[in-house]
């Protein structure tokens, strides 16, 4: 099986085959706010955790999802204008579920939880540095790509 790497400070993540071998890189944006577990700390959480559910198969580029939902709107400048401030989860949705008890799963530290995401973002989004809420943003075309690479259970590593 597949699995992913994160590292949070070279804002890059690394699909690696069942033999380690690096299969495709992607930049990415983390949390604003740095690494951290803590159940409404905007932080991205550390450490061990797999991939829980896919969301969004099927659903054009630039779709909009709230809670995991599609909205029915299609992401473009004149919606962003109507919605300033919005975190906007676009395309697909990779929901994480922590690993480690204590750390990143369960109680005030439970990744899934806290709605930690792998997805999509605005075009403008600007990637290879920190600026998301605590989920991983990606571009459109490469999440299209990562979502129909990994399937669920695929192991993901966040490391600093």
């Amino acid at each position: 099986m597949p699995r992913i790497a994160i590292d949070i400070g070279k804002q890059q993540l690394d699909l690696l085959d069942d033999g380690g071998k690096l299969v495709r890189r992607y930049p990415i944006s983390s949390a604003k706010n740095g690494v951290g577990e803590q159940n409404g700390s905007y932080c991205t959480p550390r450490g061990r955790h797999v991939i829980r559910a896919k969301v969004g198969a099927g659903y054009p580029a630039n779709a909009v999802f709230v809670e995991r939902r599609p909205t029915g709107e299609i992401y473009d400048s004149e919606l962003a204008q109507r919605h300033p401030g919005r975190d906007w989860i676009l395309t697909r949705i990779l929901w994480l579920s922590g690993c480690e008890p204590g750390f990143n799963r369960l109680g005030k530290v439970d990744t899934m939880r806290r709605a930690i995401y792998i997805h999509g973002s605005p075009d403008s989004a600007e990637m290879g540095k920190p600026g998301s809420h605590g989920c991983i943003r990606m571009r459109n075309r490469d999440i299209i790509e990562l979502f129909d690479l990994v399937p669920i259970r695929t192991l993901v590593e966040i490391r600093e």
